[in-house]
């Protein structure tokens, strides 16, 4: 017998600009040939109180909600999500009492303290298509405890291997909050690989995809953007934490748009790693517009204490490629982080000045860092204070 599942984004945040909920069409695909499936987008649907009302039309059997973020990330005004994600469960419960799961980027930076807040039934920590799992074993009334990366409330946060079976690329199911992304700038948007072999101390990537790199076929991919292209994208953003952390691959999803008739923009975040010869030139024929180098500092004793694999001779490299193929260039600037002072600031300021043609995002290091310092052992190393007001706030409004 097949479960309805009502599967629920509850992200408003549309700055800078909003952000198509991919993770729960990955969901979707990996439960749909057994279970009935409707996914809810708080964007679209404009409020709470319209959800009430899917809930009471729909009557689904579980009710899941996909936790992208904890918080805007923004120093200079922060907010955090929590009390936005509590109206919302408050709505669900005025009108169900189905078991309620919780799932989500954000929700695994924070599994135990959301769970209990929100007072949710189950959890699924890093990739959502465990969902399959816990769901088979509700209708089987098999054990869920035993089950790697499922919660339930009170239980201890236990961060599973990285998903081993395929993971379906999105196929864009027939939803009616897809119109709201593509009249709000039309970006959309789809992965070609997931996890991350890099050692950045501040990065939750590993923590909830792992390191080790899975990939989605360059055809599969490619067929899954012009999906993107013809339900009406004008320009693509490739979530992998890094496009070019393979460059053989990367380079093989570039030439398979090209086989494919990608005809719109599409960009990515990149390492400023020294690329093949070649490798620049043909991303731009195949249609890529912007290049996101996580840079965070030019210089080379900042870039170690970050955990970065380059060096400040590999930054400049990669930046003149992408530059001299015609490429848009950003580059992330991370300012005030373990061992920064006068010197490396002023290093770092000063070789900004042979990066020419780019647009430089600065971000001064906060307690996002100090906070993610206690989550994993790596991040322990992680010793400074920065302002802490924020967020000792956000842990008072978990409780």
């Amino acid at each position: 017998m097949k479960m309805k599942v009502l599967l629920i984004s509850p992200n408003t945040l549309t700055m800078p600009y909003p952000v198509y909920p991919l993770g729960l069409d990955y969901v979707a695909n990996a439960i749909a040939a057994d279970h009935q499936v409707k996914i809810v987008d708080i964007n679209s649907l404009g409020d709470h109180d319209s959800l009430g009302k899917v809930i009471d039309l729909y009557s689904p059997d579980i009710i899941g909600i996909s936790l992208r973020n904890i918080d805007n990330t923004d120093t200079i005004n922060p907010e955090g999500f929590m009390n936005d994600y509590r109206q919302c469960v408050k709505a669900i419960r005025e009108h169900s009492n189905v078991p309620l799961v919780l799932g989500g980027s954000g929700f695994t930076l924070f599994p135990e303290e959301i769970m209990e807040a929100l007072g949710a039934d189950y959890g699924v920590l890093g990739e959502g298509e465990r969902l399959a799992l816990l769901l088979n074993a509700i209708e089987n009334k098999e054990d869920t405890s035993r089950i790697p990366g499922i919660m339930t409330r009170g239980s201890k946060e236990t961060i599973p291997e990285p998903w081993d079976e395929s993971f379906a690329v999105n196929r864009l199911p027939d939803s009616s909050h897809l119109e709201f992304y593509l009249k709000k700038g039309g970006m959309l948007n789809l992965q070609t690989k997931r996890g991350c072999p890099f050692k950045c101390i501040y990065c939750t990537y590993p923590h909830i995809e792992g390191r080790k790199l899975r990939f989605i076929s360059p055809k599969e991919a490619a067929l899954t953007a012009l999906g993107l292209q013809e339900a009406g994208a004008n320009y693509l953003f490739i979530t992998d934490s890094v496009f070019n952390a393979d460059y053989s691959h990367s380079i093989r999803v570039a030439r398979a748009f090209m086989d494919a008739g990608i005809s719109i923009p599409w960009g990515a975040f990149f390492a400023p790693t020294v690329p093949p010869e070649e490798y620049f030139p043909v991303l731009a024929d195949a249609g890529l517009s912007h290049v996101e180098f996580g840079t965070e500092a030019l210089s080379d004793r900042m870039l170690k204490s970050y955990g970065k694999s380059f060096r400040v001779n590999q930054i400049l490299e990669a930046h003149n490629a992408a530059v001299h193929s015609g490429l848009h260039v950003a580059h992330y600037i991370l300012l005030g982080g373990p061992e920064e002072d006068k010197g490396s600031l002023n290093e770092t300021l000063s070789n900004i000045e042979d990066l020419n043609k780019a647009v430089f995002f600065f971000f001064a290091v906060c307690a996002s860092i100090r906070i993610r310092a206690c989550m994993t052992s790596q991040w322990k190393r992680v010793k400074f204070q920065g302002p802490g007001a924020y967020w000792n706030r956000f842990f008072t409004s978990l409780n």
